[in-house]
């Protein structure tokens, strides 16, 4: 990671984002869909970072064009990994990401995840119920 002030920022975001999901009721015991966010303004340096972040074992988005304030427009991609809602484990993939933005020359714009209900219910934010019809047997064809 670049220097200690940029790492110290970095560790103190992440407690920040547990601390607020612990206060809000989050499932401490649930797994996290942990979305580490990347973006430049030139494709072909950014497919060679979501190459990168694939080959270090990462899940990789499509890239998307995200139009800024400004007028401008970049793009970007996440890379998803699973884990707990364990500080030290998050700091250990926020260190190897950033390392790879630097090498890439890409931005690494933080990560984030979803609230966890504890009660295990999912809210994925889309309230329309798929209607699947009176003979749905519950398995998948």
């Amino acid at each position: 990671m670049g220097n200690s002030e940029e790492w110290d920022n970095q560790a103190e975001h992440t407690r920040q984002i547990i601390e607020e999901l612990i206060n809000d009721g989050s499932d401490l015991r649930a797994l996290y869909m942990i979305e580490h966010h990347f973006s430049a303004h030139e494709a072909d340096v950014l497919k060679i970072a979501a190459a990168s972040a694939f080959q270090l074992g990462y899940e990789v988005t499509d890239t998307e064009e995200l139009k800024l304030e400004d007028g401008s427009v970049i793009l970007c991609f996440d890379a998803i990994r699973e884990t707990t809602l364990d500080a030290e484990l998050i700091d250990v993939q926020v260190v190897q990401l950033v390392n790879m933005a630097n090498k890439c020359n890409v931005s690494y714009d933080g990560w984030g995840t979803y609230y966890q209900d504890p009660n295990g219910e999912i809210d994925d934010g889309n309230d329309e119920i798929e209607w699947l019809g009176d003979d749905y047997d519950g398995k998948r064809h």
